[in-house]
Protein backbone atom coordinates (compact mmCIF):
# COMPACT_ATOMS: atom_id res chain seq x y z
CA UNK A 1 0.00 0.00 0.00
CA UNK A 2 2.84 2.40 0.98
CA UNK A 3 4.54 1.24 -2.02
CA UNK A 4 1.81 2.12 -4.52
CA UNK A 5 1.24 5.86 -3.03
CA UNK A 6 4.54 6.56 -3.06
CA UNK A 7 4.65 8.09 -6.87
CA UNK A 8 1.36 9.74 -6.18
CA UNK A 9 2.90 11.30 -3.05
CA UNK A 10 5.77 12.02 -4.58
CA UNK A 11 3.82 13.87 -8.09
CA UNK A 12 1.90 15.75 -5.25
CA UNK A 13 4.96 16.74 -3.53
CA UNK A 14 6.39 18.33 -6.82
CA UNK A 15 3.46 20.24 -7.30
CA UNK A 16 3.20 21.90 -4.20
CA UNK A 17 7.05 23.08 -4.72
CA UNK A 18 6.46 23.80 -8.27
CA UNK A 19 3.62 26.05 -7.33
CA UNK A 20 5.41 27.45 -4.55
CA UNK A 21 8.00 28.38 -6.30
CA UNK A 22 6.19 30.43 -8.89
CA UNK A 23 4.40 32.04 -5.54
CA UNK A 24 7.84 33.16 -4.54
CA UNK A 25 9.48 34.40 -8.52
CA UNK A 26 5.83 36.11 -8.63
CA UNK A 27 6.61 37.85 -5.19
CA UNK A 28 10.25 38.77 -6.42
CA UNK A 29 9.20 40.07 -9.81
CA UNK A 30 6.50 42.51 -8.31
CA UNK A 31 9.09 43.55 -6.39
CA UNK A 32 11.12 44.14 -9.01
CA UNK A 33 8.47 45.34 -10.89
CA UNK A 34 8.01 48.47 -8.65
CA UNK A 35 11.78 49.66 -9.35
CA UNK A 36 11.92 49.62 -12.78
CA UNK A 37 11.16 52.96 -14.60
CA UNK A 38 12.92 56.15 -15.86
CA UNK A 39 13.77 56.94 -12.00
CA UNK A 40 14.89 53.15 -11.38
CA UNK A 41 15.20 52.53 -7.33
CA UNK A 42 15.45 56.09 -5.90
CA UNK A 43 11.50 56.84 -5.95
CA UNK A 44 11.41 53.39 -3.63
CA UNK A 45 13.71 54.81 -1.52
CA UNK A 46 12.51 58.27 -1.66
CA UNK A 47 8.69 57.19 -1.50
CA UNK A 48 8.13 58.01 2.23
CA UNK A 49 9.71 61.38 2.33
CA UNK A 50 8.15 62.94 -1.30
CA UNK A 51 4.96 62.75 -2.03
CA UNK A 52 5.86 62.76 -6.08
CA UNK A 53 7.87 59.53 -5.36
CA UNK A 54 5.08 58.25 -3.62
CA UNK A 55 2.52 58.58 -6.35
CA UNK A 56 5.45 57.02 -8.99
CA UNK A 57 5.66 53.94 -7.21
CA UNK A 58 1.67 53.18 -5.51
CA UNK A 59 -0.46 54.80 -8.63
CA UNK A 60 1.93 54.09 -11.01
CA UNK A 61 4.29 51.03 -11.11
CA UNK A 62 2.54 48.92 -8.09
CA UNK A 63 -0.93 48.19 -9.98
CA UNK A 64 0.92 48.05 -13.44
CA UNK A 65 2.79 45.43 -12.18
CA UNK A 66 0.01 43.55 -10.29
CA UNK A 67 -2.28 44.36 -13.48
CA UNK A 68 0.79 42.12 -15.81
CA UNK A 69 0.59 39.26 -13.12
CA UNK A 70 -3.11 39.30 -13.21
CA UNK A 71 -3.41 39.60 -16.66
CA UNK A 72 -1.29 36.85 -17.41
CA UNK A 73 -2.84 35.13 -15.09
CA UNK A 74 -6.17 35.01 -16.78
CA UNK A 75 -4.76 34.39 -19.83
CA UNK A 76 -2.75 31.37 -18.69
CA UNK A 77 -5.84 30.12 -17.10
CA UNK A 78 -7.87 30.38 -19.66
CA UNK A 79 -5.16 28.58 -22.14
CA UNK A 80 -5.58 25.33 -19.34
CA UNK A 81 -9.37 25.22 -19.98
CA UNK A 82 -9.23 25.70 -23.63
CA UNK A 83 -6.82 23.02 -24.07
CA UNK A 84 -8.74 21.01 -21.90
CA UNK A 85 -11.60 21.77 -23.91
CA UNK A 86 -10.74 21.21 -27.15
CA UNK A 87 -7.81 18.56 -26.22
CA UNK A 88 -5.75 20.35 -28.11
CA UNK A 89 -2.08 21.43 -27.10
CA UNK A 90 -2.03 24.67 -30.10
CA UNK A 91 -5.29 26.36 -28.16
CA UNK A 92 -5.31 28.86 -26.96
CA UNK A 93 -7.44 31.91 -25.23
CA UNK A 94 -8.73 33.02 -28.75
CA UNK A 95 -9.70 30.44 -29.96
CA UNK A 96 -13.31 31.11 -30.00
CA UNK A 97 -12.87 34.75 -31.69
CA UNK A 98 -12.70 37.04 -28.72
CA UNK A 99 -9.37 38.58 -30.02
CA UNK A 100 -11.30 39.74 -33.54
CA UNK A 101 -14.12 40.36 -31.39
CA UNK A 102 -12.36 42.38 -28.90
CA UNK A 103 -10.51 44.50 -31.83
CA UNK A 104 -13.69 45.12 -33.47
CA UNK A 105 -15.36 46.75 -30.26
CA UNK A 106 -12.04 48.67 -29.61
CA UNK A 107 -11.94 50.24 -33.39
CA UNK A 108 -16.25 50.76 -32.98
CA UNK A 109 -15.69 52.27 -30.00
CA UNK A 110 -12.40 54.54 -31.16
CA UNK A 111 -14.61 55.91 -33.97
CA UNK A 112 -17.77 57.09 -31.60
CA UNK A 113 -15.05 58.73 -29.40
CA UNK A 114 -12.55 59.84 -32.04
CA UNK A 115 -9.47 59.25 -29.36
CA UNK A 116 -6.61 57.50 -28.68
CA UNK A 117 -7.38 54.44 -26.51
CA UNK A 118 -4.64 55.40 -24.06
CA UNK A 119 -6.38 58.81 -23.66
CA UNK A 120 -6.28 60.11 -19.76
CA UNK A 121 -9.62 60.56 -19.50
CA UNK A 122 -11.23 58.20 -17.53
CA UNK A 123 -14.48 58.19 -18.86
CA UNK A 124 -13.47 57.34 -22.58
CA UNK A 125 -10.75 54.91 -21.09
CA UNK A 126 -13.81 53.05 -19.01
CA UNK A 127 -15.80 53.01 -22.44
CA UNK A 128 -13.02 51.25 -24.61
CA UNK A 129 -12.38 48.82 -21.96
CA UNK A 130 -15.95 48.24 -22.05
CA UNK A 131 -16.33 48.21 -25.98
CA UNK A 132 -13.42 45.66 -25.86
CA UNK A 133 -14.98 43.12 -23.09
CA UNK A 134 -18.74 43.59 -24.78
CA UNK A 135 -17.27 42.78 -28.34
CA UNK A 136 -14.99 39.76 -27.22
CA UNK A 137 -17.66 38.33 -25.73
CA UNK A 138 -20.53 38.63 -28.13
CA UNK A 139 -17.66 37.24 -30.73
CA UNK A 140 -18.08 34.18 -28.13
CA UNK A 141 -21.70 33.99 -28.36
CA UNK A 142 -21.81 33.88 -32.53
CA UNK A 143 -19.43 31.34 -32.24
CA UNK A 144 -21.67 29.42 -29.84
CA UNK A 145 -24.80 30.62 -32.37
CA UNK A 146 -22.95 29.63 -35.44
CA UNK A 147 -21.95 26.12 -33.56
CA UNK A 148 -25.44 25.94 -32.40
CA UNK A 149 -24.28 24.84 -28.80
CA UNK A 150 -21.55 23.34 -27.10
CA UNK A 151 -22.41 19.64 -27.53
CA UNK A 152 -19.92 19.28 -30.90
CA UNK A 153 -16.34 20.49 -29.67
CA UNK A 154 -15.58 20.46 -33.31
CA UNK A 155 -18.36 22.52 -34.72
CA UNK A 156 -17.39 24.86 -31.82
CA UNK A 157 -13.49 24.99 -32.81
CA UNK A 158 -14.53 25.57 -36.67
CA UNK A 159 -16.94 28.19 -35.19
CA UNK A 160 -14.36 29.71 -33.73
CA UNK A 161 -11.87 30.61 -36.43
CA UNK A 162 -14.23 31.36 -38.89
CA UNK A 163 -16.02 34.16 -36.48
CA UNK A 164 -12.33 34.86 -35.73
CA UNK A 165 -11.44 35.26 -39.40
CA UNK A 166 -14.64 37.16 -40.34
CA UNK A 167 -14.40 39.52 -37.50
CA UNK A 168 -10.76 40.22 -38.24
CA UNK A 169 -11.82 40.88 -41.75
CA UNK A 170 -14.68 43.27 -40.30
CA UNK A 171 -12.28 45.02 -37.97
CA UNK A 172 -9.14 45.63 -40.78
CA UNK A 173 -12.14 47.11 -43.03
CA UNK A 174 -13.21 49.43 -40.46
CA UNK A 175 -9.48 50.29 -39.68
CA UNK A 176 -8.96 51.03 -43.06
CA UNK A 177 -12.09 53.39 -43.63
CA UNK A 178 -10.98 55.55 -40.85
CA UNK A 179 -7.22 56.03 -40.87
CA UNK A 180 -7.09 58.06 -38.20
CA UNK A 181 -7.46 55.21 -35.68
CA UNK A 182 -4.53 53.27 -37.07
CA UNK A 183 -1.91 54.22 -34.43
CA UNK A 184 -4.41 53.23 -31.80
CA UNK A 185 -5.50 50.48 -32.67
CA UNK A 186 -1.60 49.35 -33.20
CA UNK A 187 -1.38 50.23 -29.42
CA UNK A 188 -4.20 47.53 -28.96
CA UNK A 189 -3.32 45.02 -30.84
CA UNK A 190 0.21 45.01 -29.41
CA UNK A 191 -0.99 45.20 -25.96
CA UNK A 192 -0.16 47.36 -23.16
CA UNK A 193 0.08 47.13 -19.29
CA UNK A 194 1.02 50.98 -19.08
CA UNK A 195 -2.58 52.18 -18.43
CA UNK A 196 -3.49 49.89 -15.89
CA UNK A 197 -5.17 51.47 -12.64
CA UNK A 198 -5.99 49.96 -9.19
CA UNK A 199 -9.51 49.52 -10.51
CA UNK A 200 -8.86 47.45 -13.53
CA UNK A 201 -6.54 44.91 -11.04
CA UNK A 202 -9.61 44.91 -8.52
CA UNK A 203 -11.82 43.99 -11.59
CA UNK A 204 -8.92 41.28 -12.75
CA UNK A 205 -8.69 39.97 -9.39
CA UNK A 206 -12.36 39.11 -8.58
CA UNK A 207 -12.79 37.91 -12.11
CA UNK A 208 -9.98 35.59 -12.04
CA UNK A 209 -10.58 34.57 -8.65
CA UNK A 210 -14.36 33.28 -10.05
CA UNK A 211 -12.89 31.89 -13.30
CA UNK A 212 -10.50 30.16 -10.63
CA UNK A 213 -13.57 28.45 -9.16
CA UNK A 214 -15.14 27.79 -11.42
CA UNK A 215 -12.41 26.03 -13.48
CA UNK A 216 -11.33 24.39 -10.75
CA UNK A 217 -14.59 23.07 -9.37
CA UNK A 218 -15.06 21.61 -13.38
CA UNK A 219 -11.55 20.37 -13.70
CA UNK A 220 -12.55 16.80 -13.47
CA UNK A 221 -14.92 17.05 -17.23
CA UNK A 222 -11.71 17.86 -17.97
CA UNK A 223 -9.88 14.95 -16.62
CA UNK A 224 -12.98 13.32 -18.45
CA UNK A 225 -12.54 14.82 -22.03
CA UNK A 226 -8.96 14.12 -21.62
CA UNK A 227 -9.82 10.04 -22.17
CA UNK A 228 -12.20 10.84 -24.65
CA UNK A 229 -15.44 11.79 -25.20
CA UNK A 230 -17.38 8.52 -25.15
CA UNK A 231 -15.34 7.90 -22.06
CA UNK A 232 -16.32 11.21 -20.32
CA UNK A 233 -20.11 10.14 -20.86
CA UNK A 234 -19.68 7.03 -19.95
CA UNK A 235 -18.71 8.78 -16.14
CA UNK A 236 -22.26 9.95 -16.09
CA UNK A 237 -20.71 13.95 -16.25
CA UNK A 238 -23.18 16.50 -17.95
CA UNK A 239 -20.62 17.50 -20.81
CA UNK A 240 -23.01 20.08 -22.55
CA UNK A 241 -23.82 21.91 -19.37
CA UNK A 242 -19.91 21.64 -18.45
CA UNK A 243 -18.72 22.67 -21.76
CA UNK A 244 -21.16 25.63 -21.73
CA UNK A 245 -19.45 26.48 -18.25
CA UNK A 246 -16.05 26.34 -19.17
CA UNK A 247 -16.35 28.26 -22.43
CA UNK A 248 -18.01 30.81 -20.20
CA UNK A 249 -14.95 30.32 -18.27
CA UNK A 250 -12.74 31.01 -21.66
CA UNK A 251 -14.82 33.95 -22.50
CA UNK A 252 -15.16 35.83 -19.13
CA UNK A 253 -11.27 35.69 -18.42
CA UNK A 254 -9.79 35.96 -21.96
CA UNK A 255 -12.21 38.90 -22.34
CA UNK A 256 -11.13 40.73 -19.63
CA UNK A 257 -7.03 40.16 -19.76
CA UNK A 258 -8.12 41.71 -23.58
CA UNK A 259 -10.10 44.47 -22.20
CA UNK A 260 -7.79 45.65 -19.67
CA UNK A 261 -4.14 44.92 -21.33
CA UNK A 262 -4.92 44.48 -25.35
CA UNK A 263 -3.72 41.79 -27.31
CA UNK A 264 -1.25 39.52 -25.39
CA UNK A 265 -0.45 36.34 -27.59
CA UNK A 266 1.36 33.66 -26.80
CA UNK A 267 0.88 33.54 -22.94
CA UNK A 268 -1.94 31.63 -23.04
CA UNK A 269 -0.64 28.89 -25.47
CA UNK A 270 3.05 29.15 -23.63
CA UNK A 271 1.83 28.75 -19.84
CA UNK A 272 0.09 25.25 -19.95
CA UNK A 273 2.91 23.77 -22.44
CA UNK A 274 5.98 24.96 -19.51
CA UNK A 275 4.01 23.76 -16.56
CA UNK A 276 3.00 19.94 -18.12
CA UNK A 277 6.79 20.67 -19.16
CA UNK A 278 7.61 20.46 -15.53
CA UNK A 279 4.98 18.52 -13.74
CA UNK A 280 2.33 15.80 -14.97
CA UNK A 281 -1.06 16.54 -12.81
CA UNK A 282 -4.98 16.75 -13.45
CA UNK A 283 -6.59 19.66 -14.32
CA UNK A 284 -7.14 21.05 -11.43
CA UNK A 285 -3.56 21.31 -10.74
CA UNK A 286 -2.70 22.00 -13.93
CA UNK A 287 -4.99 25.29 -14.01
CA UNK A 288 -3.97 26.63 -10.86
CA UNK A 289 -0.42 26.18 -12.25
CA UNK A 290 -1.24 27.88 -15.56
CA UNK A 291 -1.91 30.86 -13.87
CA UNK A 292 0.73 31.26 -11.86
CA UNK A 293 2.56 30.68 -15.04
CA UNK A 294 1.33 32.91 -16.93
CA UNK A 295 0.83 35.28 -14.04
CA UNK A 296 5.16 35.04 -13.83
CA UNK A 297 5.73 35.11 -17.99
CA UNK A 298 3.18 38.65 -18.34
CA UNK A 299 5.23 40.10 -15.63
CA UNK A 300 8.83 39.40 -16.90
CA UNK A 301 7.62 40.84 -20.01
CA UNK A 302 6.45 44.06 -18.67
CA UNK A 303 9.57 44.35 -16.95
CA UNK A 304 11.77 43.37 -19.87
CA UNK A 305 9.87 46.05 -21.49
CA UNK A 306 10.05 49.03 -19.49
CA UNK A 307 14.05 48.38 -19.12
CA UNK A 308 15.27 47.08 -22.38
CA UNK A 309 15.33 50.46 -24.41
CA UNK A 310 15.17 52.45 -21.07
CA UNK A 311 13.59 55.34 -21.05
CA UNK A 312 11.46 54.24 -23.82
CA UNK A 313 8.84 51.08 -23.64
CA UNK A 314 9.06 48.43 -25.90
CA UNK A 315 5.39 47.12 -26.70
CA UNK A 316 4.30 44.33 -24.25
CA UNK A 317 2.53 41.84 -26.72
CA UNK A 318 6.32 41.66 -28.63
CA UNK A 319 8.18 40.86 -26.38
CA UNK A 320 5.47 37.88 -25.52
CA UNK A 321 5.57 36.53 -28.65
CA UNK A 322 9.24 36.61 -29.11
CA UNK A 323 9.54 34.70 -25.82
CA UNK A 324 6.45 32.25 -26.28
CA UNK A 325 7.31 31.53 -30.02
CA UNK A 326 11.00 31.06 -28.76
CA UNK A 327 9.95 28.30 -26.34
CA UNK A 328 7.21 26.77 -28.31
CA UNK A 329 9.71 26.38 -31.46
CA UNK A 330 12.34 25.08 -28.76
CA UNK A 331 10.07 22.72 -27.78
CA UNK A 332 8.85 21.64 -31.65
CA UNK A 333 12.13 20.83 -32.34
CA UNK A 334 12.73 18.79 -28.97
CA UNK A 335 9.45 16.73 -30.09
CA UNK A 336 10.91 16.09 -33.87
CA UNK A 337 14.58 15.04 -32.49
CA UNK A 338 12.38 12.77 -29.60
CA UNK A 339 10.30 11.29 -32.24
CA UNK A 340 13.28 10.38 -34.75
CA UNK A 341 15.31 8.81 -31.84
CA UNK A 342 17.68 11.50 -31.62
CA UNK A 343 17.07 12.18 -28.04
CA UNK A 344 17.80 8.24 -27.44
Amino acid sequence: MVASNSPRLAQTSRVWRFGFALILLSVALVLLGVGVGSTGWESVATMWEHSLAMQIVWDIRLPRTLGAWLAGGLLGLSGAVAQGLFRNPLADPYLLGSASGAALGVSTALILFGVSPFATAWLVRLGLTGAAFIGAVSAVLLTLLLARGVQHTLRLLLAGVIVGVVLGAVGSLVTMLRPDIVQAMQAFMLGSTGFIGWSACMVMFFVMALCTLASVVLSHALDGLSLGEATAASLGLPLPQMRAALVVVIALSAGTAVAQAGLIVFVGLAAPHLVRSVVKTTHASLIVLASLMGAVLLTTADILSRWLIAPQELPVGVLTAILGGGYLLRLMHSQRRYESGGGL
